[in-house]
């Protein structure tokens, strides 16, 4: 007879327990629907987009004028140079131009870009262009493929300048 009691007041207490924990669910699922409710209610007027920053803090991204056209001529194993122009969109858009010195070739590609999570470093998302560059006050240092800036006697020829 004690073993039923025991039996039935665990029971008892497992369904009890159980019963809390979907209610927590419950809140959880219903505190997630109304941060959704509240997202949406935001205007989605572009400029907002545009303007909010992936870091927090003053950040290359939202602290500099980084918008506009870059030049620089980068080094080529097998020409003068490359002459480049990368112009970067508020929108995060860019197109590039690629022209090789003393050679009749020229290559131009378009897309996006992202910031990363510091904000100081650019990713391009083109079709061919697949370029990282740290942003810097009216300057581009172009990086390595590992996001490292480029080391050795010619590093200042990936430096692009602002038009």
């Amino acid at each position: 007879m004690m073993n039923s009691k025991m039996f039935i007041l665990g029971i008892a207490s497992a369904v009890f327990l159980v019963s809390c924990n979907q209610k927590e669910k419950t809140t959880e699922s219903t505190d997630a629907a109304t941060d959704s409710a509240a997202v949406q209610t935001i205007p989605s007027d572009s400029s907002i987009t545009k303007a909010t920053p992936t870091a927090p803090g003053d950040t290359s991204e939202n602290a500099l004028d980084w918008p506009g056209t870059y030049e620089a001529i980068v080094p080529c194993a097998d020409c003068p140079g490359i002459n480049t122009s990368l112009t970067l969109n508020n929108d995060k858009t860019f197109n590039i131009t690629e022209e090789y010195i003393q050679r009749d070739s020229k290559k131009q590609d378009k897309g996006t870009f992202e910031w990363d999570a510091t904000g100081s470093m650019i990713t391009l998302k083109g079709k061919t262009a697949h370029y990282k560059y740290k942003v810097g006050e009216n300057k581009l240092i172009q990086l390595d493929m590992d996001g490292k800036e480029i080391a050795g006697p010619h590093k200042d020829l990936y430096i692009f300048k602002k038009k």
